[in-house]
């Protein structure tokens, strides 16, 4: 069968509805959060509250209070460029596509509030807060849809975006492949953060290819290069960097995560964050 958006769907909805039941659902997102309200510090405010993390980064000052949880708002942001290109086709897409799908109806589902947000080199698509299946299902159109090749995110500023957008202290998934710096520091101060690292097996064990042609989906720059057994070390040293700094970042912010893979099956992966 052709994969296409309503065939992704109709995969995600099988999954929630027949893996995913009856309390295994408040499981994916776990119970008893206290989330905070942020806003900016105004005259009379007690200085005891200002949290100094988000002030620092945004440059004024922002306090921090505790309110009562009466409705789990769950938001999904998708941030993706041209890196979903890696090898032959672009895979990444289809699975982070896939994984946004089934957390949407996921959410639906336990009778949760959901909320989208695509980033590509720009603010893409957002949903309203909602309980309706027509706009999981849209969301999910405009991701496997995207035309992405020759587009490169701009993380900090986009980070910024999601932060003041987002208002409602809120369960929130990050998706992306995570092979670049991403800062969830502030976002961690305001919600609760689970980042989804989504990859392709090849990526972290690459082959030698000795003479070949490179070329950046992120650009559309070709480089004709040597990919042996030394560039082959290279890559790998500098992506265990990267993803130790990933972890370290994590756990400075009590940021969960799980890695899923293209070829994973996304339910089972999801579910390994609360064993």
């Amino acid at each position: 069968m052709t994969v296409n958006s309503k065939a992704l769907q109709i995969k995600a909805k099988h999954q929630v509805y027949t893996l995913l039941f009856g309390d295994n659902l408040s499981k994916l997102y776990g119970e008893g959060y206290d989330f905070s309200e942020l806003r900016e510090y105004q005259m009379g405010d007690d200085i005891r509250k200002i949290n100094w993390i988000i002030s620092a980064k945004l440059g004024k000052p922002y306090i921090k209070e505790l309110q009562e949880n009466r409705e789990l708002s769950v938001a999904v942001a998708v941030f993706m460029d041209g890196s979903v290109y890696f090898g032959k086709d672009n895979a990444k897409q289809k699975k982070l596509c896939e994984v946004a799908t089934v957390l949407g109806y996921a959410t639906l589902q336990n009778s949760d509030l959901f909320r989208g947000l695509f980033y590509s080199s720009k603010k893409e698509f957002v949903t309203p807060p909602t309980k309706q299946f027509y706009h999981v299902e849209y969301f999910s159109q405009k991701l496997f849809e995207a035309s992405l090749l020759e587009t490169k995110i701009d993380y900090e500023s986009s980070i910024k975006d999601l932060f003041t957008h987002l208002t409602k202290p809120s369960l929130l998934f990050v998706l992306a492949d995570f092979l670049e710096n991403i800062d969830l520091s502030v976002l961690s101060q305001k919600h609760e953060v689970i980042a989804v690292i989504v990859r392709s097996r090849a990526e972290e064990s690459p082959e030698k290819l000795d003479e070949v042609l490179l070329k950046s989906p992120q650009d559309g720059q070709s480089v004709d290069t040597y990919f042996g057994a030394s560039s082959k070390k290279k890559y790998l040293e500098n992506l265990k960097r990267n993803d130790e700094n990933l972890m370290e970042h994590f756990f400075s912010y009590n940021i969960r995560y799980v890695k899923i893979f293209v070829d994973d099956e996304v339910v089972e992966r999801l579910m390994t964050l609360f064993h």
